[in-house]
């Protein structure tokens, strides 16, 4: 046996390996719904494009890796698989040579928009053998909050729209601000930024729109669920803190609204935004006695509900590498007491929220690359996140077998 060398009589320490020490998660097997969930969920209504860029011209856009073509007609909003059965054309390339109808612009076949019923092949006559032979998948449209949605689902009915939309927003007379922005990275990384925890506090101390409020340097949070929603709940805010061995960090500023000087009475609602209290709360708002101010639910829809608005966002899956951001703002009410909300959001919010703040969680979602990951205390909200998706997805999978259909996508991977 080899003595170790010594130094004076002591063994040298111990060189740090360079190899680093990173336990955690590898994979999300615990989730097996939501692992396989890269494309999204289908099941659901997704936002795709505002109603005003939805003309009688046939128009692309691909949701949950689907290609689908969506039109104008009449009024109405008309949505079909976007390749042609003949050759594999987009229809999306074609045009309208008859009222109800789209027309594939290589070889004529034309389709019944309400049906998707081959109604003609143009260039083999009116009677062309192949009618009454081909449909074309179609999915069911609505427009809300000035947006065209779709469903994709598997063969089942489509919900109301009005069922998965939040509830305030069915009920209550509002004004919106909305902004749809094509983003790279998967869908479930922009979901998850929205409820996570930890970031807004360190990521957007330098937002604009955060310039003049100090953020909690940390909280004591809980995440409750009510119904179909998970809720973070913040037990205690804490604006200073002291670091062993490191120092004091804090959120407070000279330059920022200090939160220990709220108005009386504004102490109750600390779960209204998270910058500190507000002595007034908007009725609608606060007749829905949220728990928390910040809530998700399926399949991707966020809720931050802060003292005079509420802001949505609605992450919508278009494959596993993109998705599109739609942010919507509410103010709640009727009449002129709404008219100062237009020229506030265009001149500022659109920029400052949906704008640069909104921008440094698009950058995060980005350059996220999990898993692996190794998670901390904060991020309870996304084990919980994932678990309700993963619960109501055996519950849809569960439905749609009771009625003998069978899920496409969202479920997991059985090895042989």
């Amino acid at each position: 046996m080899v003595a170790e060398p010594t130094v004076n009589g002591k063994a040298p320490a111990r060189r740090r390996s360079r190899s680093g020490r990173l336990p955690g998660r590898q994979d999300w097997s615990s989730w097996p719904h939501y692992q396989a969930a890269a494309a999204g969920f289908r099941g659901y209504w997704y936002p795709v494009a505002f109603s005003s860029q939805i003309t009688g011209k046939p128009t692309a856009v691909t949701l949950l890796g689907e290609r689908i073509m969506v039109m104008r007609d009449r009024g109405t909003v008309y949505a079909l698989k976007d390749r042609c059965p003949h050759r594999g054309v987009p229809l999306s390339y074609g045009n309208q040579q008859f009222p109800g109808t789209v027309s594939c612009i290589y070889h004529g076949w034309t389709f019944d928009l309400k049906t998707g019923d081959l109604a003609a092949a143009i260039t083999d006559g009116p009677a062309s053998p192949i009618c009454g032979k081909v449909t074309q998948p179609t999915f069911e449209t609505a427009e809300r909050l000035g947006m065209v949605w779709l469903f994709v689902g598997d063969g089942e009915e489509a919900p109301p729209i009005d069922d998965q939309l939040p509830e305030e927003l069915r009920d209550n007379p509002g004004v919106v601000g909305v902004r749809i922005q094509a983003r790279e990275g998967n869908w479930r990384f922009a979901a998850e930024n929205g409820y996570d925890e930890g970031h807004a506090k360190y990521l957007h101390r330098t937002a604009l729109w955060r310039l003049f409020k100090a953020m909690p340097v940390y909280n004591d949070t809980r995440i409750v669920r009510q119904g179909r929603w998970l809720y973070r709940v913040q037990d205690n805010q804490y604006w200073d803190a002291d670091f062993p061995g490191l120092g004091k960090w804090t959120g407070k500023a000279w330059y920022k609204i200090d939160p220990s000087k709220t108005k009386p009475g504004s102490e109750a609602n600390r779960n209204i935004g998270n910058t500190g209290g507000a002595a007034k709360v908007n009725e609608v708002i606060a007749a829905q006695d949220f728990p928390g101010f910040v809530s998700i639910t399926m399949p991707g829809f966020l809720r931050v509900a802060y003292p005079g608005f509420i802001h949505y966002e609605f992450y919508v899956p278009v494959d596993a590498d993109n998705h599109l951001y739609v942010g919507v703002m509410v103010n709640f009410g009727k009449g002129l007491a709404t008219l100062p909300f237009y020229p506030k959001y265009l001149g500022a919010i659109r920029w400052l929220f949906h704008g640069q703040f909104s921008g440094q969680d698009k950058w995060m979602v980005e350059v996220t690359d999990a898993p692996p990951e190794r998670l901390y205390r904060p991020d309870d909200a996304l084990l919980q996140w994932r678990k309700l998706a993963e619960d109501l997805t055996e519950e849809r999978a569960d439905r749609l077998t009771a009625e003998g259909l069978t899920p496409e996508d969202g479920q997991p991977e059985v090895t042989k």
